[in-house]
């Protein structure tokens, strides 16, 4: 997306919005498996940059890397995996 195109942005951050809340519960369940396999698809080898500032180009996974809800609702997934590898 190019940055100088607001409406585009603003709507693709609403319907980021409706996209985590319709999948709460199963992010809820699963949030850190998703949210780890989700990153390592983005920030794989020769996968396009996800903000190119010199041709002003934004990707649409920056905003969902960067989404707080995602991260709360990922969040109890998250440390149950780590209260898990901290008693083995």
């Amino acid at each position: 997306m190019r940055i100088d195109e607001p409406a585009r942005l603003i709507a693709s951050r609403a319907l980021i919005y409706v996209g985590i809340i319709a999948a709460s519960p199963v992010l809820l369940i699963a949030g850190a498996l998703i949210r780890r396999r989700y990153l390592r698809y983005v920030y794989r080898d020769g996968a396009p940059l996800i903000v190119d500032k010199e041709n002003g180009w934004v990707s649409f996974h920056y905003y969902v890397v960067l989404n707080r809800l995602l991260y709360w609702l990922c969040w109890p997934t998250e440390s149950l995996i780590g209260l898990a590898r901290r008693s083995r």
